[in-house]
């Protein structure tokens, strides 16, 4: 079975999924380090993920969402998934 890497991210899903992320953090005035830390996410990590450098794990979209209030299927539509 292939791996799917950032590299391999040809149509841009983690790119998209990262900014829909970057958005709505931005949206409810956080900063990158709070969001990380609310989501138990090292913030150079929660940096590769905002910039589509790391395919992010489900359990990972999950904190994120919790921290930013909203459910991660609200997350994957805003990044058009």
């Amino acid at each position: 079975m292939a791996r799917i890497s950032a590299a391999s991210d040809k149509d841009g899903d983690l790119t998209r999924l990262g900014a829909a992320i970057r958005a709505r953090r931005k949206s409810l005035m956080l900063s990158q380090e709070a969001l990380a830390d609310a989501a138990q996410i090292d913030r150079a990590h929660m940096g590769k993920i905002e910039r589509g450098e790391r395919n992010v794990t489900f359990l990972n979209v999950v904190r994120i969402a919790k921290a930013l209030s909203c459910k991660p299927s609200e997350i994957a539509i805003d990044a058009g998934m």
